[in-house]
């Protein structure tokens, strides 16, 4: 899967990326030269991911990281500064969705959690990755949003919700960040074949996106989305910022 190596003496750090979309986005990172800190909260998941990259001659290391835990966030970005010698990118690729039902139905608790790893956890990875970049003179941050940020995906409420929200950090972020060379901006797939979407996928009439039924080449792969994201952090998009890039085969992307 080498490409042409134009990530290549980069380090970057991707969260909930030892499967899917994260998986994808840590293997074309590394694929495209950069060296590549993965992370998941199940050791077992980490240690085969990492595995599987070695396998192929990728510069990698992996941490366990509950994006929620002060301390694992501090683990994870320590372990990409010791390895590998500093941090250019964060992809904040973490997400939950506990519970479905309608947005306005849904329990406090399960807005708090949502919010909790989907959002709040996603500003302060970015807080504290922040000297690292700096000491770079620049770089990178991506979160993965979703097409439902822009057309709220039926019974997924509070997830929208929390996934339009990473569209108003990037915004806000970006303007900030811009004249230390710091780029934000933000991606938003659509359907994509993973675990993480197979309740939408597989059962998409109790959702309510009844196109996915009708037009199956509206799922995506998540090395669809990948290439996406290895744009952005490159020096191709070095004039792109606060911008999220939607990709999700067609589907409705305005607010």
């Amino acid at each position: 899967m080498a490409h042409n190596g134009k990530l290549k003496g980069k380090v970057a750090i991707i969260t909930a990326s030892t499967d899917g979309i994260g998986f994808a986005i840590a293997e074309r990172l590394a694929a495209d030269g950069a060296s590549v800190v993965v992370s998941s909260r199940k050791e077992s998941n980490v240690t085969k991911a990492v595995e599987k990259l070695k396998a192929s001659g990728y510069s990698v290391s992996g941490v366990v990281c509950h994006v929620s835990k002060a301390s694992d966030r501090e683990r994870l970005i320590k372990e990409a500064h010791e390895k590998f010698g500093g941090i250019d990118i964060l992809v904040s690729n973490a997400a939950v969705n506990p519970a479905v039902g309608p947005v306005l139905e849904s329990p406090e608790d399960i807005w708090d959690k949502i919010f909790e790893v989907n959002v709040k956890a996603a500003y302060l990875l970015s807080k504290e990755v922040l000297p690292y970049l700096r000491k770079r003179h620049g770089g990178s941050i991506v979160y993965v949003s979703s097409i439902a940020g822009f057309d709220p995906l039926g019974l997924l409420g509070v997830y929208s919700v929390s996934k339009t929200a990473l569209l108003g950090l990037t915004k806000a972020a970006a303007k900030d960040l811009a004249p230390e060379n710091i780029r934000v901006n933000c991606i938003a797939p659509g359907v994509v074949i993973t675990k993480f979407s197979a309740g939408v996928s597989t059962s998409h009439c109790s959702f309510g996106i009844k196109t996915i039924g009708c037009y199956e080449s509206l799922l995506a792969l998540p090395k669809e989305i990948s290439g996406v994201v290895s744009f952005l952090v490159s020096d191709d998009a070095s004039y792109i910022t606060g911008e999220t890039i939607v990709a999700s085969g067609g589907m409705t992307s305005r607010l």
